[in-house]
């Protein structure tokens, strides 16, 4: 498998100088942003109502929720008819970006609290209308059968470990809270020649699942989303910031009813079932 050139540029990324890592990575977050905005562009909801008459919410949302927010979604619908979900999952640092550039997003779920806050701080996000829904956890994961060659964080530095997958840490939280674990632990520098840099968290997993990377930093969630990977172990959580996955209600939303119920609706009893179905932790 080929690497995409915002994933590692041939896994040498980090191996640059400063002046030119910096560029790579800022030219790699800007090609994130702008794939994933064409995506959503060509998606687009109507500024109404859908064709068939339901208002259409549009739900930004960290990659890392996919699996459980589209369970939640046939619920809601079902029991909100009049009301229809188009997620658009990514990094959250590229859904923020969108936001900030003019998305029509309705609702902003990212997977960490930074991101959020920028657009409280510019008026993009009602800071009354925000707030903290879930938390998650780093782990290291491996292809399935692998568990036994590592399962310290010192096993990362062995010779045969050839490519070890992040989110680039600009723009995706998870590979963030990675960097910062890895550093606190002093083997940052040591792994920057084997990293593998993916747009988003569940790139990240298909690097592990597909053998192409020896192993990735992901959530416990994500891992747990797989049969085709294993948790080698968890990171120690004093090694990085708390992982909050705050929502809140985008201010230019033109269907400020329907994104207030959904808000709240994510509050409640049955979703808070789904997401501890799928790891997540529910915040109070």
């Amino acid at each position: 498998m080929r690497f995409p050139a915002y994933g590692s540029a041939g896994k040498k990324l980090f191996s640059r100088s400063s002046t030119a890592r910096s560029a790579i990575v800022a030219g790699a977050f800007l090609i994130i942003t702008l794939a994933t905005l064409a995506l959503a562009g060509c998606a687009g909801k109507p500024d109404a109502a859908a064709v068939d008459g339901r208002v259409e919410l549009t739900i930004s949302a960290a990659a890392s929720l996919t699996d459980a927010l589209k369970d939640i979604q046939a619920d809601y619908e079902s029991a909100h008819p009049q009301t229809k979900l188009y997620f658009n999952f990514g990094a959250s640092g590229a859904l923020e970006q969108q936001i900030e550039q003019g998305a029509p997003v309705d609702v902003f779920l990212s997977a960490s609290a930074q991101y959020m806050e920028r657009l409280v701080s510019q008026q993009l996000v009602d800071a009354r209308q925000q707030t903290n829904l879930l938390s998650n956890e780093l782990v290291v994961i491996v292809p399935s059968g692998h568990k036994s060659e590592i399962s310290m964080l010192a096993d990362l530095t062995k010779p045969g470990i050839h490519h070890i997958a992040i989110g680039i840490p600009q723009a995706v939280p998870a590979g963030e809270y990675a960097m910062d674990a890895l550093k606190s632990a002093g083997v940052w520098d040591s792994l920057l020649s084997r990293l593998v840099q993916g747009k988003d968290v569940r790139q990240v997993l298909a690097y592990v699942e597909t053998g192409n990377a020896d192993a990735g930093f992901v959530y416990r969630t994500d891992a747990a989303a797989s049969a085709k990977v294993e948790i080698a172990f968890p990171f120690d959580p004093q090694t990085y910031p708390p992982i909050v996955y705050p929502m809140g209600i985008v201010q230019s939303t033109k269907h400020r009813k329907e994104a207030t119920e959904f808000y709240t609706y994510l509050q409640q009893s049955a979703p808070r079932v789904i997401f501890n179905k799928y790891g997540f932790q529910v915040l109070k």
